[in-house]
């Protein structure tokens, strides 16, 4: 019983690991994408992905990008693994929303 146990406890931290790499990866990979295409003021704030998307080759995910106050959520399609593959494709599925702020920030 403790040998499954602490096999279980391994696993999931693989797993905790390969789940936190894959955040890291694809934000990487976000920003490489619109420094290349001329977008450097734009910052990816956060990658929000499924607890499965680190098992799939084709997984959809909300990234949350800042522009000088403006604030999107895109719906990204990422094809490919960007951790264990070397290509991978991003494809823009929509925008869910779009928050401007004006004036000064408090």
């Amino acid at each position: 019983m403790g040998k499954l146990f602490g096999l279980i406890v391994i696993g999931g931290l693989a797993y905790g690991g390969l789940y936190f790499y894959y955040g890291v990866s694809v934000k990487q990979a976000i920003e490489q994408q619109l420094d290349a295409r001329g977008f450097d003021a734009i910052q990816v704030e956060r990658v929000d992905f499924p607890v499965t998307a680190p098992l799939s080759q084709d997984t959809r995910l909300a990234a949350t990008l800042d522009y000088r106050g403006a604030e999107a959520t895109l719906d990204i399609r990422v094809i490919g693994h960007p951790v264990f593959s070397d290509e991978i494709t991003l494809e823009l599925d929509g925008l869910q929303s779009l928050s401007l702020t004006l004036g000064t920030p408090n």
